[in-house]
């Protein structure tokens, strides 16, 4: 992507040789920027000039993402451009139409054309990054789902599970933005906070100052948490332990019966889909989740990734709540995500199984989002 901008933005403008160095060597430093809070976290460095780095080396990543796919659309429409007119001209040629068939290019105005359309990029992406910053930067918006399931007890019709995830506490989101998570679930009077993995970035002994506010959360069924892959690069083991501390109740492969009243539902839980990777025991595995569980009740699962449907529906989940995706997190790039996953967003049925796919509560990376506004996701039951 870097090589491709510099390609097309650079040599196009044929700039001296010092300046040519000068906005290549930028470029490079550009790419390199990403990359070194992540190497100083996993090296236990921190602090706020690391956060900084960050905050510049992951704005810069997502403004050159941005720009190359816009330098790609408008390579692809000139190159279509310019095969239409050499088509016209061949075809002209064949009829003996000379006033079509001569084709003239002033190499010159080609260039400036080709220099004005690099600039239009170049500030379209500068401002879709502004545009980006400032959604990714808003609170989460509140998306209500009302979910009908067959068989559900009449006690749990309007029972409301709250769903936060991919929050992704680390160098860009801290403590404010997670108190303010906290202080909106809490505001929403849950039956059930559900936070379904990719919580932080990051280990325990940096960010445990960061996600507590999440032990004021207050529902009167409980919190519950599950893994999702961040948690994997980031201390498993000791994140397990750590949201245990701050009240949730974690579900690795196991599952809970939440009851009210006469009526009663079993709320399961799976480790990330891809933890079978990181250990044995945590292989995903939503048939385990419900081993023991008494016959009958509504089940509904805790997946983070929405790849965990295929053996859900097996299992025969109602209900499974998931996130990962971010929705795609900004155009164009929904497009890539939703080839490594079943659903991008929204709720869907698979067979006889309902899935929610939340675009996340937080963002990772690049501090944008570009039609997939974060979401603070109200479940609400109703009897079918």
């Amino acid at each position: 992507m870097y090589g491709y901008v510099g390609w097309r933005l650079i040599i196009p403008a044929r700039f001296s040789i010092p300046v040519n160095i000068i906005l290549w060597a930028v470029l490079v430093v550009a790419l390199v920027l990403p990359f070194l809070p992540v190497m100083m976290r996993f090296r236990g460095v921190g602090g706020f000039w690391i956060d900084a780095l960050a905050w510049i080396g992951y704005l810069s990543f997502g403004f050159v993402t941005l720009l190359f796919a816009f330098l790609v659309a408008k390579d692809l429409i000139l190159l279509l451009s310019a095969a239409v007119q050499k088509s016209i001209h061949y075809i002209g040629g064949l009829f003996g139409s000379e006033s079509v068939a001569a084709e003239t290019t002033d190499p010159e105005r080609r260039r400036l054309l080709v220099n004005g359309l690099n600039l239009g990029v170049i500030g379209i992406s500068g401002a879709m990054t502004g545009y980006g910053m400032f959604e990714a930067m808003r609170k989460p918006e509140i998306v209500e789902v009302d979910i009908s399931i067959k068989n559900l007890p009449e006690e749990f019709d309007g029972f409301r599970i709250i769903q936060i995830t991919d929050i992704h506490v680390s160098h860009t989101i801290k403590r404010p933005f997670v108190r303010a998570v906290v202080d909106t679930v809490n505001g929403l009077n849950p039956d059930l906070v559900a936070l379904t993995g990719d919580l932080v970035d990051g280990s325990v002994d940096r960010l445990h100052d960061d996600v507590a506010p999440l032990a004021d959360l207050e529902a009167p069924h409980g919190s519950f948490f599950i893994t999702g892959n961040h948690e994997y690069y980031s201390g498993v083991q000791q994140w397990v332990e750590e949201t245990a501390r701050l009240g949730f109740t974690v579900l690795l492969n196991e599952h809970r019966i939440i009851e009210k009243g006469e009526g009663r539902f079993l709320l399961a839980g799976v480790t990330d889909y891809s933890g079978g990777g990181f250990g044995a025991d945590h292989k995903s595995d939503p048939h385990k989740a419900t081993a023991g569980a008494p016959d009958g009740p509504v089940k509904i699962l805790l997946a983070h990734q929405p790849k965990s449907i295929f053996e859900a529906a097996e299992a025969c989940y109602d209900y499974v709540i998931s996130g990962h995706t971010h929705g795609g997190q900004y155009f164009p790039y929904h497009f890539l995500t939703a080839l490594t996953q079943p659903y991008l967003s929204g709720l869907h049925r698979h067979k006889e199984t309902q899935i929610y796919v939340s675009k996340g509560t937080g963002y990772w990376g690049p501090q944008i989002r570009i039609g997939a506004r974060s979401e603070i996701t109200v479940h609400r039951l109703k009897s079918a």
